[in-house]
């Protein structure tokens, strides 16, 4: 499937949360809100599908629970339904929200969008990584020291 190259610049203007060149998440299923395999955020995106999960069977009914079904098949959005071992760029407020209930997806750094740093604190995320780097002290939030907990925490999507 070629990508619209208006997605593609977008896409290369944008790192991962390590603040590199931001990897795919998955082509099979072909993940991103912009469905091009990559966890791609733009001004359309309000929910901010930029975190890349290994979906795990309690993840997905922690999701199914709170009333975001990622299991059931929706082809009008182009969305197959997930399985647990497929990744998935998910929304960074609903991985926050499943964080936060004790419900942990495994998170693959190179293909989670920075932006999701607005959202999920980078300590959560380095906790679940399935793809840390050896040492994560070096690394630096690009939204700065501060209070974690202050951070904004969007209203739950339906």
């Amino acid at each position: 499937m070629p990508t619209d190259p208006s997605i593609e610049r977008l896409r290369q203007e944008q790192a991962n949360v390590l603040g590199e060149a931001l990897q795919p998440c998955s082509m099979d299923p072909l993940t991103g809100f912009y469905r091009d395999g990559y966890s791609t955020t733009g001004p359309d995106d309000l929910g901010s599908h930029t975190v890349c999960v290994v979906a795990t069977e309690a993840f997905l009914e922690h999701q199914r629970s709170v009333g975001n079904d990622l299991s059931t098949p929706a082809p009008q959005f182009g969305f197959p339904g997930l399985r647990p071992g497929d990744q998935w760029a998910v929304c960074a407020g609903r991985w926050l929200q499943a964080h936060r209930d004790g419900i942990d997806a495994p998170v693959l750094l190179r293909a989670t969008n920075q932006a999701a740093l607005a959202i999920v604190p980078m300590e959560a995320l380095l906790a679940h990584a399935v793809d840390a780097p050896d040492d994560p002290s070096g690394l630096d939030d690009p939204f700065g020291p501060g209070d974690p907990s202050k951070r904004d925490d969007p209203e739950p999507i339906a």
